[in-house]
């Protein structure tokens, strides 16, 4: 699948979405050793340093150029700093289905950034990339992604349970399955 980063950048007058620089590093290194982040998204090294922020931007910048993933950095609007990340997989391009996540630094939670960011990703991944389903899975524990995934328009279809083994937290994680189909997408 061929996927430009939109230009001009997704943008609201909030957040704006770009794709991640080098640049960025610094910013990717804080946020990511927040213990939150790491609980929820054991995927992400831990501890995190900046060899651990330069592999995540490279690994981004690969994922345009196959067509695998897009992944955004989400900057405030006004000072242009990095305030969180949200990224689209592209699970199943031929049959137009895709999956969003994301993480907010800590400092910035609470203030609508994710619900913010994934409604921009919703409509481009939609309307501009012509995927058919957008899905969102967050822990059945993480009830903060659950209210984004909601107030973002996204709807509850059920549990996978048992989903994955998440070692940070020494259990099987169940997680809430949500998605956005086409003609559910907000005006």
């Amino acid at each position: 699948m061929s996927i430009e980063p939109p230009s001009p950048p997704l943008s609201d007058d909030v957040v704006v979405l770009r794709p991640w620089r080098e640049g960025d590093v610094p910013a990717i290194t804080s946020a990511c050793r927040d213990d939150d982040i790491a609980l929820w998204l054991d995927q992400v090294p831990q501890p995190y340093g900046e060899a651990d922020a330069r592999t995540y931007v490279a690994m981004t910048r690969r994922g345009w150029k196959e067509g695998s993933h897009a992944a955004f950095a989400v900057t405030d609007a006004e000072t242009g700093e990095v305030i969180g990340s949200i990224g689209v997989h592209w699970l199943d391009p031929e049959q137009g289905v895709a999956e969003v996540g994301y993480w907010v630094r800590r400092e910035d939670r609470g203030r609508g950034i994710a619900t913010r960011a994934t409604k921009l990703v919703a409509r481009w991944t939609i309307a501009d990339c012509g995927m058919k389903r957008l899905q969102l899975r967050a822990d059945s524990r993480n009830a903060a992604s659950q209210r984004v995934a909601e107030a973002a328009g996204f709807s509850r279809e059920g549990v996978l349970r048992s989903a994955r083994f998440n070692p940070r937290q020494g259990r099987r994680v169940d997680f809430v399955l949500y998605s956005l189909l086409a003609d559910e997408l907000p005006e």
